[in-house]
């Protein structure tokens, strides 16, 4: 049988602490967005849509939700007979066994998985990122200069530099020099965490980090600078498209508002470029005739009798009458009260809101201190929670369940 073109490697085992209650109970890129999809269906469309038929998710920290939400890999197309897409936890054998120890790591742990397919070139992706890519362009461009690595880079603004690896190249675009989150930084080229290998010389560098004692095993801060180093011919393919990292309370609000309005930041409804997703088929959602609806995503099976502004519904939200959602997320099965009033807020799945209870309200002298740090002003309920009837819940805080 011969070999591929190309695998995927699809690093999703990240725990999403800056996500809080989140992601207590899962990995970051199972976490709910836009109303019907998980974050790893974004990356794992866009190996499909970019004809990439064999894709190695590696997980790790909380794996049962994004193990169980990928199955066979029916819902992307990837149920295949050579290829498809496999979950790739770590694993014990008889030399040796332990936990992924950076994302270099995860990847030299499973060589014998990418070699089994022969492949000339390996992608490197991340599943916490919200956007669309035609990997398919970013390989054209690695072939056609003939490079070793290629680098996917965004331009961010000058005075944002310093909080990126930023990559600085020649006229050409071949990498000269990579710089993590400097000071005074010489180029606007961030990199995006997503690469393409040459499999054989990925191998030999993989191994070369192995057994470097002194490495931290991660591609930004080890493996690629050590291949520039090593006169490698290392690319930049530059993306200009919509991508947001979700990984704050804060980014992954703003990211799920980038899918409402007119004219959305984030389009979820491009008709040549579908985003696949395990979505369960629901009964059409319902607005009642008492509701008011306003620039928000309503996935289906949900009832509306309230008033939504400018938010997101997952499946199965019910909303009574005389609720007022404003600026928030809610997550699938949420029931909301009569008269409840929520404002700028992410609620978690399942979670019961009394009527008459208020998230989101202003912040009260009377109020008993608590931290910002993570969510700002976004209210965060966590998944499961019970609000009961007239309870308030100021602007920032977080609901959760007190550890044992």
């Amino acid at each position: 049988m011969p070999g591929k073109q190309i695998v995927a490697m699809l690093l999703a085992g990240g725990q999403g602490s800056r996500l809080g209650e989140l992601t207590k109970s899962m990995a970051k890129p199972a976490v709910p967005f836009g109303g019907k999809y998980r974050i790893i269906d974004f990356p794992l469309s866009n190996c499909v849509n970019s004809n990439i038929d064999t894709v190695g998710v590696l997980t790790q920290y909380e794996p049962l939700a994004l193990n169980a939400y990928l199955g066979s890999g029916q819902a992307w197309d990837l149920d295949r007979n050579n290829g498809g897409v496999f979950v790739l936890p770590p694993y014990m054998s008889i030399d040796s066994g332990r936990w992924y120890s950076g994302t270099a790591n995860a990847i030299y742990q499973n060589l014998p998985f990418i070699e089994q397919y022969d492949p000339d070139y390996v992608l490197i992706l991340s599943g916490d990122h919200i956007y669309k890519m035609d990997y398919a362009k970013m390989l054209d461009h690695h072939i056609r200069m003939g490079a070793d690595a290629t680098i996917a880079v965004l331009n961010v603004p000058l005075d944002e530099a310093h909080r990126f690896g930023i990559m600085n190249t020649d006229d050409d675009g071949m990498i000269i020099e990579f710089e993590e989150k400097p000071s005074e930084p010489k180029s606007t080229k961030a990199s995006m965490g997503i690469y393409i290998f040459n499999r054989e010389l990925l191998r030999d560098y993989l191994i070369r980090d192995a057994a470097d004692a002194f490495s931290e095993h991660d591609f930004g801060k080890n493996v690629i600078p050590a291949m520039i180093g090593g006169g490698q011919r290392v690319f930049a393919w530059e993306f200009s498209g919509y991508w947001r990292d979700v990984g704050t309370i804060a980014s992954l609000w703003e990211a799920n508002m980038d899918l409402l309005g007119a004219s959305p930041r984030f389009d979820l409804y491009q008709k040549d470029w579908r985003i696949y997703s395990r979505s369960p088929v629901l009964p059409p959602h319902y607005i009642g005739g008492d509701a008011s609806v306003e620039d928000s995503l309503i996935t289906e099976g949900c009832i509306v009798h309230g008033s939504i502004r400018h938010s997101v519904l997952f499946a199965g939200v019910s909303i009574a009458p005389g609720a007022i959602v404003e600026d928030s997320v809610v997550m699938p099965n949420t029931v909301i009260g009569p008269g409840a009033v929520i404002k700028k807020a992410i609620i978690g799945e399942g979670v019961q809101i009394g009527g008459g209870a208020k998230i989101g309200c202003e912040r009260r002298e009377s109020d008993a201190p608590y931290d910002t740090a993570l969510t700002g002003d976004i209210t965060l309920v966590a998944s499961s929670m019970h609000i009961l009837d007239g309870e308030r819940v100021p602007s920032g805080k977080v609901v959760s369940r007190k550890k044992a």
